[in-house]
């Protein structure tokens, strides 16, 4: 709890008691003839006061330190969804793995490289496809305006025809997109 709070608390009890000792004063005016009756009364009507204000002000605290506790569990619980998101992504990812690892076994006694050929464009395959049932697209650059957004220029080509100027020439490295943010940029060669 900041010191704002514990002041404007402090200031809401405060008012409080003194809203209830000025009705204990309207109905109880103080005269010479005061006798112990309304004075043990005037100091009953006070310790009630006091005893009211107290609760109120551990009822309070309780209050704070339940919600103190509330913040502290969601942002542990923050911490550890993002810690584990990754983990449906690379348990999705095994199965190209496990094909890989059969590709390389294969590979090792096999002499036909058609085959080998068809079963890395098999895994290729899978792997893309798989990549785009999680929100990741690769990002289209060759025969398209350079956009800065989307492509880093790494190499300016000189080009006779005025219409490939500032157009994406070549793209070494392909860029991707993740739900329509970029996760990686095209690497590319712009006409000049």
């Amino acid at each position: 709890m900041n010191t704002d709070d514990k002041e404007k608390s402090k200031k809401i009890y405060m008012d409080e008691v003194e809203s209830i000792m000025d009705e204990v004063k309207e109905d109880n005016p103080v005269t010479e003839d005061t006798d112990e009756v309304t004075v043990e009364s005037l100091q009953q009507q006070l310790v009630d006061a006091q005893a009211a204000l107290e609760k109120e002000k551990k009822e309070y605290m309780f209050l704070m330190a339940e919600f103190d506790n509330f913040r502290k569990r969601t942002g542990r619980e923050k911490v550890e969804i993002i810690k584990n998101a990754n983990e449906s992504a690379m348990k999705g990812l095994l199965p190209i793995v496990d094909d890989m690892e059969r590709g390389i076994e294969a590979n090792k006694t096999s002499d036909n490289a058609e085959a080998i050929k068809e079963g890395l464009e098999l895994i290729y395959n899978k792997l893309v496809k798989y990549l785009e049932s999680n929100g990741v697209k690769p990002i289209e650059s060759t025969g398209t305006s350079f956009d800065p957004d989307l492509h880093n220029a790494i190499a300016m080509v000189p080009v006779e025809d005025d219409d490939l100027k500032g157009k994406v020439i070549d793209t070494p490295t392909k860029g991707y997109t993740i739900n329509d943010k970029v996760l990686r940029h095209a690497m590319v060669a712009v006409g000049q």
